[in-house]
């Protein structure tokens, strides 16, 4: 009997890269642990009350300023990509996205997420967003590598007893750094042409703003290391210039983890770094220098982003709330999210610490011990509950939105009766307060349990239980351990309760991740039956786009939309989840059908992929995390005014008149009497395939399957009394479009008959009352050859030139463009990364042509 596959063992691959992180979390446990041996929770807090206001306010005032700098990145990213926007709206996005990616884990990838949201509403593209978060990630890395050079080269001997581990080789090091950096200025301020690798360019940015580059990146880094040096106790003993190079190395150091804010390898790196300071002091340090550079820009972003256009909109102030909540719709499933992981954080490090005693004692005098007790219980699984619920809150789930107003509210309610922790009730309360305005983006009827928790997911709950369980281990390492401090019931009793709290809430956390890892992995969705066929043509029926009649050729899957009135029509090759076409039926399901599609292609490991995408959709795409690129145009013709008079139709005009004279005449064959002719058509398609040499093709174009042909309408070319030609049509009920699928002629057709068979049927849909007539895509036709395009609308252009051995792409494009279409954009939405993009071209072409042997076949 064979196992059945489980989705832990089902893509086994993809543990990898989680467990690489939790081996680096546990180098970083281990630095920590023996750094601070000595550390003693309350001197921790008491040096946090200690911290004058005066260091607070100037390390709240530099954070503005390192903010107000990082917004510049994005400002001057613009110019680069020669793209123009209100800088008010340029800070604003880019504050929202650096808040949420310092916060979150991979910050590159979450910063681009934040940046296709909000900056393609405001008219650039996925191509142009992902140029502008590269411009800021090298900004950001020219002055991290500034800054380590120069504090090397002007603080050597205080870098050297700092690092202690190149020795007299830290200046050569630093030399080599600053002239790479100086080498990247003279080429960006210089050359006359960019850098190609595998594909991807990289323009110079010229002589302003290549320099402009280090100084930003270098200035705005110096700011922020300000923050923490502001903080660091005055016995740290350490001047501003060398621990300018600690803290680029420890930046760096966190962003190569990839772990949420770098959190922990941030302090291993200072921890390191400093080791006369005493570690109380540089803990409490840290701890402030998150909270203000981290928690509070976080908690701002939201806040901010509906202030300022409420601002904008003053003078309609009897709109406020419906304004606010629609700003904040925009990006809450993203800040949001963010944001009650962050409490499902602090509710749990809450409650494996111990309350403030004088709180304590005045919780004594007013409540019973068993309401405290339970009080901490319910705090802890209300901040596991919340962890878990971030991830339903990414995807729009109105379950995990109403489950996670219900553990905030609960979580307030504990942290007062736990121990007054009123800062806490009041953070858990501004995360409610932004989660309740943007309450109309979580509209999404999925089931919590039918969540995959991805292999990064639950191992960051895992190692957020386990850094947990060491912060309680520290905070409580005076107690000896004995069996009685399970059973031990006091209101000083904080150990006993931290221990009762961990076992239970680890307890919980390893049954619900069972749970979800070992259900059995769905199996992969058949191709559709008869009825579902039927279902699918009466949803294409109330459709304008004949596109959605390929779903009817039964080689591609269908994913219909709960209330039968939408799906999506797609196929599987390798990793490539590939869906033809926007989705087919009522608009307002699109959004909930994409997220089913991504959610069943990620829970096989695969990739979520759209071809042949319109334009109109792109923004849908881009929002998903979808990157669109542009993979041809397609040709639609008027019919109101189509005739063969005029100039411009000469070339069509003389085609049909030579057929007429070769007596080829023209008859649409309705769907009833189309079964009597298929052996006759069948004859021609056979001959057509053997003289072309090739084979069916597949996916995007239908083959000769008698079933799939007694569903349309046939137009044929008869010569004398012969079928010489034949085309099945795809037509729409509202006669918005008119298309032919397969195009098939006989070796005794007469010359031109393609053109004939065309230009009758365009005159005839005229007739009809038909308003356009689609000719299909033109392939890698219409790539702007700007010198800012990307570089796949080079490699598309050339192929689109030089191909001919392939396919004939700019016959193909030319041959269409003689009868007068409307050329419209089709896009590939696809996922971002070096390597996808030609991975997913490849497998929709294995798609099309039938296989791989096909494919290569010419």
């Amino acid at each position: 009997m064979s196992a059945i596959p489980t989705r832990l063992t089902a893509n086994w691959h993809t543990w990898l890269a989680p467990v690489l992180s939790v081996l680096l979390l546990c180098v970083v446990v281990l630095v920590v642990h023996r750094e601070i041996q000595h550390f003693h929770l309350r001197a921790m807090v008491e040096y946090l009350r200690q911290i004058p206001a005066s260091e607070l306010i100037a390390a709240a005032l530099c954070t503005i300023g390192s903010y107000s700098l990082l917004t510049l990145f994005d400002f001057s990213g613009l110019h680069y990509i020669q793209k123009r926007l209100p800088y008010g709206r340029v800070a604003l996005s880019s504050f929202i996205a650096y808040a949420i990616a310092n916060n979150a884990g991979a910050s590159a990838l979450t910063g681009a997420a934040m940046r296709l949201r909000l900056y393609t509403a405001q008219g650039l593209t996925g191509t142009e967003v992902a140029t502008l978060q590269g411009f800021c990630s090298l900004t950001n890395a020219l002055g991290i590598g500034t800054l380590s050079a120069l504090s090397i080269l002007f603080a050597r001997d205080q870098s050297v007893t700092i690092f202690n581990v190149l020795g007299p080789w830290t200046w050569v090091c630093g030399v080599l750094l600053l002239g790479a950096i100086a080498a990247y200025v003279g080429w960006g301020s210089f050359a006359g042409r960019g850098i190609v690798f595998r594909g991807w360019s990289l323009r110079p940015p010229g002589p302003v703003l290549a320099p402009l580059q280090v100084v930003l990146g270098s200035v705005e880094l110096a700011i922020a290391c300000t923050v923490l040096w502001t903080l660091l106790p005055s016995d740290a003993r350490i001047g501003l210039p060398a621990f300018v190079g600690v803290y680029a190395v420890a930046v760096a150091a966190g962003i190569v983890s990839h772990l949420p804010g770098g959190v922990g390898v941030f302090e291993s790196v200072v921890l390191l770094a400093l080791p006369d300071t005493p570690r109380n002091q540089l803990l409490g340090a840290l701890l402030a220098y998150r909270a203000i550079y981290y928690v509070a820009p976080l908690i701002t972003a939201g806040v901010l982003f509906a202030a300022m256009e409420i601002y904008e909109y003053r003078h309609r102030f009897g709109q406020v709330g419906s304004l606010v909540t629609t700003y904040v719709t925009r990006v809450s499933p993203q800040i949001v999210g963010t944001l009650v992981l962050l409490a499902g954080v602090v509710l749990l490090v809450s409650g494996a610490t111990p309350a403030l005693e004088p709180r304590v004692s005045v919780l004594r005098d007013l409540l019973p011990l068993p309401v405290l007790e339970m009080s901490h219980l319910i705090g802890s699984i209300c901040g596991l509950g919340l962890l878990v619920l971030a991830r339903a809150l990414y995807r729009r789930v109105r379950e995990g939105y109403q489950l996670a107003v219900a553990l905030l509210i609960a979580g307030i309610i504990a942290s007062l009766l736990k121990g007054l922790d009123y800062e806490e009730a009041g953070v858990l309360a501004i995360v409610l307060a932004v989660l309740w305005l943007g309450r109309s983006a979580f509209h999404r009827p999925a089931s919590i349990m039918e969540e995959r928790f991805t292999p990064m997911w639950t191992v960051g709950i895992l190692g957020a239980l386990g850094a947990v369980s060491w912060i309680s281990y520290f905070a409580h390492r005076h107690v000896q351990y004995s069996n009685e401090l399970w059973w031990t019931f006091a209101f000083s009793a904080s150990a006993p309760r931290a221990l009762r709290t961990l076992l239970l809430t680890a307890l919980a956390a390893a049954t619900f991740l069972t749970m979800n890892l070992l259900r059995p992995a769905r199996p992969q969705p058949e191709l559709p039956s008869a009825k579902e066929l039927e279902r699918a043509r009466t949803i294409i029926d109330r459709c304008d786009d004949t596109l959605a009649n390929a779903a009817l050729c039964a080689d591609k899957r269908l994913l219909f939309a709960p209330k039968d009135d939408a799906f999506i029509m797609y196929q599987v090759a390798r990793r490539s989840w590939v869906a033809l076409g926007d989705p087919v039926g009522e608009p307002a399901r699109y959004e909930e059908l994409i997220w089913r599609f991504s959610e069943i292609a990620d829970r096989h490991g695969g990739w979520t992929v759209f071809y042949q995408a319109s334009s109109e959709r792109v923004p849908l795409y881009v929002d998903f995390g979808l990157t669109p690129v542009k993979i041809g145009e397609e040709a639609r013709v008027p019919l109101a005014n189509f005739g063969l008079e005029g100039r411009e139709r000469r070339d069509i005009r003389q085609a049909h008149a030579r057929a007429a004279r070769e007596d080829a005449t023209f008859e649409v064959v309705p769907i009833e009497a189309v079964p009597p002719l298929l052996p006759e058509l069948r004859a021609i398609s056979d001959a057509w395939l053997k003289e072309k040499s090739t084979s069916e093709k597949g996916f995007s174009i239908g083959a000769f399957d008698e079933p799939y042909m007694r569903q349309f309408p046939v137009a044929v070319v008869h010569r004398q009394g012969a079928t010489v030609a034949f085309a099945n049509l795809w037509t729409t009920r509202s006669r918005a479009e008119l298309s032919v699928d397969l195009m098939r002629f006989s070796p005794g057709a007469p010359h031109g008959v393609m053109d004939f068979l065309f230009t009758e049927l365009m005159l005839w849909g005229r007739a009809q009352g038909y308003q356009w007539f689609n000719l299909g895509m033109a392939p890698l036709a219409g790539l702007d050859l700007h010198p800012l395009a990307p570089a796949w609308n080079r490699i598309g252009s050339f192929v689109f030139r030089h191909g001919e051995h392939f396919y004939n792409f700019e016959g193909l494009r030319n041959y269409k463009a003689k009868f007068g279409p409307v050329w419209n954009a089709r896009y590939l939405a696809a996922p971002t990364g070096l390597l996808v993009l030609p991975r997913v071209l490849a497998d929709i072409s294995v798609l099309i042509a039938g296989g791989v042997k096909e494919l290569v076949k010419r």
